[in-house]
């Protein structure tokens, strides 16, 4: 404990249910207590934290926050951004996530796992995924289906080639 990559970084989380961001401020700070950690409820005081304030990772929720407009503003700003859901989580808007430039795409039932994803995503720079993607595959194959690919067949194959073994 403590000898995280997240040590020294700031980090701004944005989510309408503030039992969310605790949880995240609590999973973070627990394995990486030099981390900045700041919070943001709504898309307006997220979009405006995320324009004053230097941050080294934004994770945010899909739902209720406009998760993919802040998405767009922290990719033009070079800012890694991971997507944290629980409504939205569907193939569709993984996809979009990373379409869009996400760099990781999390369930919120999984949000004890949060801290080394979160290091993946600092570690692997410009590779979305990461390992954590593998580490979820099983997850999204039992809650989606073993053929949830299938109708972006072309899309995941050239994803995982990106981040698969191979890619890295």
């Amino acid at each position: 404990m403590g000898d995280s990559i997240l040590n020294g970084k700031c980090i701004l989380a944005v989510d309408d249910e503030p039992d969310i961001l605790e949880v995240l401020a609590e999973e973070i700070l627990a394995e990486s207590p030099d981390c900045k950690f700041d919070g943001a409820t709504t898309f307006e005081e997220g979009l405006e934290k995320l324009g004053s304030q230097a941050y080294d990772l934004v994770i945010l929720d899909i739902m209720g926050v406009r998760g993919f407009d802040l998405l767009k503003r922290a990719v033009n700003r070079g800012i890694p951004a991971i997507m944290l859901t629980a409504h939205s989580l569907s193939p569709n808007t993984m996809k979009e996530s990373f379409e869009l430039g996400a760099r990781g795409y999390i369930p919120k039932d999984k949000l004890g796992e949060i801290v080394p994803f979160l290091e993946d995503v600092m570690q692997y720079e410009n590779l979305p995924g990461g390992r954590i993607y593998d580490n979820l595959r099983e997850y999204f194959n039992e809650r989606w289906g073993k053929y949830w690919q299938k109708p972006e067949e072309k899309f995941w194959r050239e994803f995982e080639g990106k981040t698969g073994p191979g890619g890295r």
